[in-house]
């Protein structure tokens, strides 16, 4: 497989200009002949942005429709971050799309940190699909954290051979290159899951400085990443102005193990479920 990790500049209250990043990135990731780019959480208006409560979309609607679009005219599988307007209340969601338009799955982040709960609530449900490449599994940022690993356990449990998360790394505005905080809160939690499944798990983040918010004046720095069995397959540069497209290339792990077999395939390796 080869997969595009695009990591772009998020504005506020931008969600045009936001998607015409995005599409030159998808453009390029085509180009290069990606299977499927992954693309940020919520870039339609940002993470935890005041006007997303106002002038959030549906899904479907005008915005997953030019994601559904983009995906058609390019030839590509596109994995997209938007804000979900519905009738109760808006969600973090998360899209898969395939390479002819169709949307074929969506995750409603559920780890949300305690600043975005005035902003989106909880999505009550996590799912695993069949596609060309394998089963693949979505969910977003937070949903990895160490605390929340129980939300990746269950995705590998359903037979995940793939994971796809949208997200928004974002740091204090004086942190710089020379301090990588994501080695405990990124690295590790996806390096835990892939190296114990045999799984890849793939996170595409926003760069930028956050306008508007309870986060205003932090910034979004990149450090895209792509964590196979074996470590590192693809690290995207970190700092606020690091827009690029990060290809990551790797074969789609086979898991033979399903049910009680993921169990004993655990205990051999160690793991301990009293943990």
């Amino acid at each position: 497989m080869k997969l595009g990790l695009a990591q772009l500049l998020v504005e506020g209250t931008e969600p045009h200009r936001n998607f015409e990043r995005a599409e030159k990135l998808v453009n390029q990731a085509s180009q290069n002949k990606c299977d499927i780019v992954l693309l940020p959480e919520t870039i339609d208006f940002a993470w935890t942005h005041p006007n997303s409560l106002s002038d959030a979309q549906p899904v479907p609607g005008e915005f997953s429709d030019v994601f559904c679009e983009m995906a058609a005219r390019y030839g590509i599988w596109i994995c997209v971050g938007l804000t979900e307007k519905t009738a109760e209340c808006n969600y973090n969601s998360a899209l898969l799309i395939d390479r002819t338009g169709n949307m074929v799955a969506k995750h409603r982040k559920i780890n949300l940190l305690n600043v975005e709960f005035p902003y989106y609530g909880v999505g009550q449900s996590l799912n695993v699909v069949d596609t060309e490449f394998g089963k693949i599994g979505l969910n977003i940022c937070a949903d990895n954290y160490i605390d929340s690993l129980h939300l990746g356990h269950s995705l590998a449990r359903m037979g995940a051979q793939l994971i796809l998360s949208p997200s928004s790394w974002t740091v204090e505005y004086s942190v710089t290159e020379a301090e990588n905080p994501y080695n405990e809160k990124w690295i590790k939690p996806l390096s835990i899951l892939a190296s114990l499944y045999g799984m890849v798990i793939a996170s595409a983040t926003s760069v930028g400085y956050i306008v508007g918010g309870p986060y205003e004046g932090k910034k979004m720095v990149g450090c895209s990443l792509c964590v196979g069995e074996k470590g590192i397959i693809a690290q995207g540069m970190m700092n606020e102005f690091a827009g690029q497209l990060l290809i990551a290339e790797f074969d789609i792990p086979q898991r033979k193990e399903k049910g009680t077999q993921i169990g004993d395939m655990l205990k051999q390796k160690g793991y301990r479920f009293d943990e």
